[in-house]
């Protein structure tokens, strides 16, 4: 109660400006940071919040429960930025191994991976060990007519880009439809320096065309 008339400005007449009457001590007491686009009590409150998860999870983890274990390995593993580093881009390669290579980023895929390639297996794969959706989104959720039981949902996926509107709007649209490309571009040849592969880049840009066009279609 005490917070609310804070930020009120009781001086100001509600009938002639009830947003300076409600929110008047607010606008007196704060200023937005630079580091910010907006400043309300609920970014204050989650600033807050993450002073106190840093705490909880900085303290140590013996005779906590898995859970919390868990949650505390894997904010140690994001600080650890000295192995980060160190493993530069080997856990991506080993994740386009489990998903059967990068064909643009292999000097034989059609010949030593396609063969064997199963698309059913990869996307299961994607699902389970990295909860990514890809071509078809599949989730066990309440039964819509049947609230008692579970069923298997199959839906749209997300795009790669936040909105259909990406790729094909022009204006910012299309700026950022062409850094998406280019960034596409540019981790394609990252892996294939990693890899020690031949420097080719119209191959790479000809096959990254190629994934924008197949995500045009799919947003189509």
């Amino acid at each position: 109660a005490a917070r609310i008339i804070q930020n009120m400005d009781t001086t100001a007449d509600p009938c002639k400006d009830f947003y300076q009457y409600a929110c008047g001590g607010w606008l007196n007491r704060h200023v937005i940071p630079e580091t910010s686009s907006r400043y309300s009590i609920f970014d204050i409150l989650r600033d807050e919040l993450e002073i106190i998860l840093k705490g909880v999870l900085e303290t140590s983890d013996q005779g906590d429960r898995e859970a919390f274990q868990k949650a505390k390995i894997l904010y140690k593993s994001c600080m650890n930025e000295s192995l980060i580093e160190q493993r530069d881009s080997l856990p991506l390669l080993e994740v386009l191994t489990m998903v059967g290579d990068w064909p643009v980023a292999s000097t034989d895929w059609n010949n030593t991976k396609e063969p064997s390639w199963s698309m059913e297996e990869k996307l299961s794969i994607m699902n389970s060990r990295f909860n990514k959706r890809v071509l078809i989104d599949m989730f066990v959720w309440n039964d819509d007519r049947d609230s008692s039981r579970h069923i298997i949902y199959i839906d749209q996926p997300s795009l790669g880009m936040p909105s259909r509107d990406y790729y094909f709007n022009g204006g910012n649209y299309q700026r950022v439809r062409e850094a998406y490309l280019q960034f596409m571009i540019t981790i394609a040849k990252m892996i294939r320096e990693d890899k020690n592969m031949s420097k080719d880049d119209l191959f790479v840009q000809e096959e990254m065309a190629k994934v924008m066009e197949l995500e045009t279609e799919i947003a189509n």
